[in-house]
C-alpha cells in the first residue's frame, strides 16, 4: 500500500514550529555573541602565548574539540547539579553552545591573529596609537576579516547542532518537531517541514553574517 502524504496535521501546529525556530535563533544569537567573545580572548591569549592562560585555553580547546557536543551538554545539565549548581534547560543549552563555539572560534580567530604581520603592530606604536586602538584596528578587525567565512560556517554548524538540546527538553525546533510527530504520528511529514525550516534558518543566518562581514568588518580593514 502506497504511503499517503498528509501535511495538514503538521501545518495545524505551525505555531509550535515557529516558536521552536525562534527559540533556536535566540539560542544561536546569545551563543554566538558570548562564544565569539570567548574565542577572541582565547585567540589572543594563545597567539601571543600569554601564560598561564595560554596553557589553560589549550587544554580547554582540545577537550571541547575532541568530545561530542551531546556529551558536553549532558555534562553541564546533569553533572553540574551534582556539584550543587542548579541550572535550567535553557541555561544549560546556552552554556553548552557558548563553550563549544568558544573553543572552535578560538582556533579560527587565532589563525587570523597570527596572520597579522608584526610590522603592522610596530607601525601602530610608531604612530602613537594606544594599545586598545592597536588591538582593535590593527589586530582584531583585520584578523576577523581574514577568517570571517570560516567563523560564519562554524556559527551555522553550532546552530544546527543545537538540535540535540531537545534531549534535555529545551524547547527549540527539534523539540517542537518531536512533540508534534509523537501526537499526530506523521513523522515523515513533520521532519520534512522541520528540515526545510532549518535550511531556511541556516540560509538566513548565513546571509546576515555575510552582511555583517561586509558592513562592519570588510569596510574597516
Amino acid at each position: 500500500m502506497a504511503y499517503q502524504f498528509d501535511f495538514i496535521p503538521v501545518l495545524q501546529n505551525t505555531d509550535l514550529l515557529l516558536r521552536g525556530a525562534l527559540f533556536t535563533l535566540e539560542l544561536t544569537a546569545i551563543g554566538t555573541l558570548l562564544g565569539v567573545s570567548l574565542g577572541i580572548v582565547g585567540a589572543v591569549v594563545r597567539a601571543w602565548k600569554i601564560q598561564p592562560l595560554s596553557a589553560v585555553f589549550g587544554v580547554y580547546v582540545e577537550l571541547i574539540r575532541n568530545t561530542p557536543f551531546l556529551v558536553q551538554l549532558f555534562f553541564i545539565f546533569f553533572g553540574l547539579p551534582s556539584l550543587g549548581l542548579q541550572i535550567s534547560e535553557w541555561q544549560a543549552a546556552v552554556l553548552a553552545m557558548v563553550i563549544n563555539l568558544g573553543a572552535y572560534s578560538t582556533e579560527i580567530i587565532r589563525a587570523g591573529v597570527q596572520a597579522i604581520p608584526r610590522g603592522q603592530i610596530e607601525a601602530s606604536a610608531a604612530l602613537a596609537m594606544t594599545r586598545f586602538e592597536t588591538f582593535r584596528h590593527v589586530v582584531l578587525v583585520p584578523a576577523l576579516g581574514k577568517v570571517w567565512p570560516a567563523l560564519s560556517s562554524q556559527i551555522i554548524i553550532v546552530m544546527l547542532g543545537s538540535a540535540v538540546c531537545s534531549q534535555i527538553a529545551t524547547e527549540e525546533l527539534s523539540f517542537a518537531a518531536n512533540f508534534i510527530q509523537s501526537r499526530n504520528f506523521r513523522a515523515f511529514e513533520t521532519y520534512i517541514i522541520t528540515t526545510l525550516i532549518y535550511m531556511c534558518m541556516a540560509l538566513l543566518v548565513r546571509q546576515l553574517l555575510a552582511w555583517i562581514g561586509r558592513r562592519y568588518i570588510a569596510r574597516t580593514r
